[in-house]
């Protein structure tokens, strides 16, 4: 079964990098934790995990507009209207947490 390209088709493979090494970063983290590590020390670590995956966010906001949102409006307003709607729903989810 194939599926349509989605807009980070072509960063696909920067995309799993990124996120095996955040994966890295996580196991590290609950490594420090099981070690006693100082909390402060854990926590700068919980920070750049959170960063890396908000670049992540971004990267995939900025691929789905150019590409999933921009190819429905090209359908139909109605459709793209509903891409936005969808992309600003994901935005807000991603600005709460």
């Amino acid at each position: 079964m194939q599926h349509a390209a989605h807009g980070y088709t072509d960063a696909k493979d920067d995309y799993l990098k990124r996120l095996r090494r955040v994966e890295g970063q996580v196991r590290g983290i609950a490594r420090m934790v099981d070690e006693d590590v100082y909390c402060i020390d854990i926590l700068t670590q919980v920070a750049a995990v959170t960063k890396a995956l908000q670049a992540v966010s971004i990267g995939l906001v900025e691929d789905h507009l150019a590409h999933c949102v921009v190819d429905a409006a090209r359908q139909s307003p109605e459709e793209g209207a509903a891409k936005v709607k969808e992309a600003a729903d994901a935005i807000a989810r991603l600005v709460r947490s």
